[in-house]
């Protein structure tokens, strides 16, 4: 547990000691003052002014908002102090520092309030690379598991991380990008949707791909179709959920390639069941439409992305080699330039109104999005883009990530 520390309101309380030149017959007079002012600095009103966090480097504010803000509502000492252990407990939680420590002291300054207070988080930040190495042992077997973590790495809670596993039995590796949607979450709707849910059900799959490479492919193309049907089987869940990609892709001028994608899909709930905010589609972030934050597209309530009933997303782009590079084989194969031009929808629809008003409220309110940026082909199991975007069409709602954009994974639009 943290410390916090706390400066009083009042430094003129009385001190006594044979060196302090007081004498000590009036010691339990200046006991009795001195209890009566703690007693009124305990129950005193107060205010909250300013909440300072010290020893960020990388760490962006706005991505701690809501961690600190409750200690602005502390009404007394009490208060200030309980409300400043828990926004200390939440600012750890978040995985990106090592330290939190935290310091109330008196205002000061000329808008200083004679009961106003300034609460200090000094936190210290981890590292920028971490790792770790393990062995395991068993029968007949052993593997040494080397890590590697990006913790913060754009200063908003990012998480790299890499893992390479190479045992006697089978060799491994693993990367994975994980990005935290920052804000209020414990709200109203997202608190019906909570609790206990199970899903019973059936689902098919058909794939057609002839690509070259299945995360930077040169030539080929690739058709997956996704059937699911849940709640004929029991459970509490009942529906028909269709999902369809397609992707085209072909060599052009100069060793560049023309690729075009196009994804669609959609929920039909069944017997009057409304569906689950774990069962519907989400659509934006640097892997579907870039340009857009994670899933932030399309129904909300109270800011929270809810996911929609129907979605369709396309887009076109063109991947050249690295200008300078000139001769084949070598690291710079690994790389490519990118451009992009993507588009997309998502909503709820009204299943009595018939498919020309669902394709109607489709084609409202398109989001779209241009760039360019250069992409990393990590061997064939996955990819790293880092792209600046120009996100256009951003409807009421929309978070949008202006500028660079970094993305990793299997499965881009």
């Amino acid at each position: 547990m943290g410390t916090v520390h706390a400066r009083s309101m009042d430094s003129s309380y009385p001190m006594y000691g044979r060196d302090l030149g007081v004498n000590t017959d009036d010691l339990e007079v200046m006991e009795a003052v001195q209890e009566t002012k703690q007693e009124v600095l305990e129950n005193k009103d107060v205010v909250v002014q300013h909440v300072n966090i010290e020893g960020m480097g990388r760490t962006k504010e706005d991505y701690l908002g809501y961690e600190i803000s409750d200690v602005f509502t502390a009404r007394n000492l009490v208060e200030v102090m309980r409300k400043s252990h828990e926004a200390r407990q939440r600012l750890l939680r978040l995985g990106i520092f090592k330290e939190v420590e935290v310091v109330i002291d008196v205002s000061e300054g000329a808008e200083a309030l004679p009961n106003g207070l300034d609460v200090t988080f000094e936190v210290t930040e981890l590292k920028r690379l971490t790792g770790s190495y393990n062995t395991m042992v068993g029968n007949n077997e052993g593997s040494m598991v080397l890590g590697i973590k990006l913790p913060n790495m754009f200063g908003r809670g990012e998480k790299l991380t890499f893992q390479f596993s190479y045992g006697t039995k089978e060799t491994s590796y693993g990367l994975s990008f994980f990005k935290p949607q920052s804000g209020y979450y414990e709200r109203e709707y997202i608190f019906k949707e909570s609790g206990h849910t199970l899903k019973s059900a059936l689902s098919h799959t058909m794939v057609i791909d002839t690509r070259n490479s299945a995360i930077l492919p040169r030539r080929g193309a690739l058709l997956r179709i996704n059937q699911e049907l849940a709640g004929y089987t029991g459970g509490d869940a009942s529906f028909l959920k269709e999902d369809v990609e397609l992707q085209l892709n072909k060599p052009f001028i100069w060793g560049s390639v023309l690729s075009a994608s196009l994804w669609g899909g959609m929920i039909y709930p069944l017997g009057g069941q409304p569906t689950s905010i774990a069962d519907r589609f989400y659509l934006g972030g640097p892997t579907s439409l870039r340009g857009f934050g994670m899933y932030s597209i399309g129904p909300q309530s109270e800011g929270d992305y809810l996911g929609g009933e129907a979605y369709w997303a396309g887009g076109l782009h063109l991947y050249t080699p690295l200008p300078f590079h000139s001769n084949k084989g070598g690291l710079a194969d690994l790389f490519r330039t990118h451009f992009f031009l993507n588009a997309g929808n998502l909503c709820n629809l009204n299943y009595g109104e018939g498919p020309y008003a669902h394709l109607q409220k489709l084609a409202e309110c398109i989001r779209w999005s241009y760039g360019a940026g250069i992409i990393l082909r990590l061997g064939n199991i996955a990819r790293l883009e880092l792209n600046y975007c120009f996100p256009m069409g951003v409807q009421s709602g929309d978070r949008i990530c202006d500028g660079v954009q970094f993305g990793a994974g299997i499965r881009f639009l």
